[in-house]
């Protein structure tokens, strides 16, 4: 098995540096790590080549971790998620919903992984932090996934506890790792490499100045309704789609193939910010992300799963079982301009994660190519959307 943990700093091109433009002013990284206190860590699994032997490989897979308040911290946030399409699975939520608190890390990885990196949270909240007032050691984390199985040996189950474990203890802030790492090592978006990606965007209104981070694991779509910045560039890059042009010829392999529809695959999407919000509030802020992916093309699709989270840094200590509290939050009529950054930091951050992914062959040679860069900015320039 190779085990990789990549470096802090970013050393590929993003979209824009290759001249992809995007409306809105992202923070100093541009990434959901501008939210002060958020961390991201990963767990990159890769190890075998050629065809599927169901527990040897080939192994594309991995875990990655994102902590509100960062890894020492046990100060719940108040959070509020949303399904667009529930073809998929998010651990958690039933509790989230009721109680408005995110008490812990958001994880990703593959579909058949969720359960191993539920436990495996678990085992780390109790290592690392004392009980609850109660003296009970309660968790119910919540662990997201998208199906790798194009790429990864999905049925050999290869991420372990300790995968899960290494993401959360190495997690950092700054630069966030992007492309084929972590939970997005085997992903595919829209038919080209797709995986982790991020963006932030940073306003400054009269309620005062904010950050809004978005991280996605992107797994969704088919190459011809990819746009970017507008432009059809799915259309416009036709060649090497991932699955092949013949339908038919994919039903002969069911335990490996993709769902035979038009939108196949998943995208989880972590919203993070400072603003002082209420769960109400950033469950309204989740549903935007709906329409920051439409903005790429997507129109999840009956086999998508499309679920999304939101939380807010503000207002620690709320979840304190002292009372009564006294909380902040902006009057909804304040919420346009995160909603906008919302949809805007979407829309990018997916761009993000297919720019930085390379081209991956995975089980029985199956191959995906990366968005080829040079492509893409004569797309663009075609269109008169490129910036430089």
């Amino acid at each position: 098995m190779f085990f990789a943990s990549f470096s802090f700093g970013q050393s590929k091109p993003r979209a824009r540096d290759l001249g992809v433009p995007f409306d809105g002013t992202p923070g100093p990284f541009n990434a959901i790590t501008d939210v002060k206190g958020v961390e991201v860590g990963h767990t990159t699994l890769i190890s075998g080549e050629g065809k599927l032997v169901v527990g040897k490989g080939p192994v594309r897979t991995g875990v990655t971790a994102i902590h509100p308040r960062g890894k020492t911290s046990n100060d719940a946030v108040f959070a509020g998620w949303f399904t667009l399409n529930g073809n998929g699975e998010m651990t958690g939520t039933t509790w989230l919903e009721d109680s408005g608190f995110l008490d812990g890390p958001v994880m990703i990885t593959n579909t058949h992984s969720v359960g191993v990196v539920r436990d495996a949270v678990i085992a780390w909240k109790v290592n690392h932090g004392g009980p609850d007032m109660e003296g009970y050691f309660w968790s119910l984390p919540v662990v997201a996934e998208t199906w790798d199985g194009w790429l990864n040996d999905i049925n050999g189950f290869h991420v372990k506890p300790e995968d899960a474990w290494h993401a959360l203890d190495t997690a950092h802030s700054g630069p966030v790792e992007e492309g084929s790492v972590g939970g997005g090592t085997g992903m595919v978006c829209n038919e080209f490499k797709g995986g982790i990606g991020t963006s932030s965007r940073v306003l400054n209104t009269k309620d005062g100045g904010y950050t809004i981070g978005v991280l996605v694991q992107c797994n969704y779509g088919r190459r011809p309704e990819l746009r970017v910045a507008g432009v059809p560039v799915g259309k416009e890059i036709p060649e090497h789609p991932a699955y092949g042009d013949d339908e038919a010829a994919l039903q002969e392999k069911p335990l490996t193939s993709p769902p035979n529809n038009k939108d196949t695959g998943s995208i989880i999407v972590v919203v993070a910010t400072d603003a002082p919000l209420i769960p109400t509030q950033l469950k309204r802020v989740a549903r935007r992300v709906s329409l920051g992916l439409g903005r790429d093309g997507s129109y999840s699709g009956d086999g998508s799963g499309d679920i999304f989270i939101a939380f807010s840094t503000a207002n620690p200590g709320a979840a304190s079982t002292k009372g009564p509290h006294q909380l902040t939050m902006l009057p909804n009529d304040s919420l346009d301009p995160i909603f906008l950054a919302t949809v805007q930091a979407t829309e990018e951050a997916v761009v993000n994660a297919m720019v930085a992914a390379d081209t991956m062959t995975g089980i029985d040679n199956h191959t995906v190519i990366g968005l080829p860069h040079d492509k893409l900015r004569e797309v663009l320039k075609k269109y008169n959307r490129l910036e430089k």
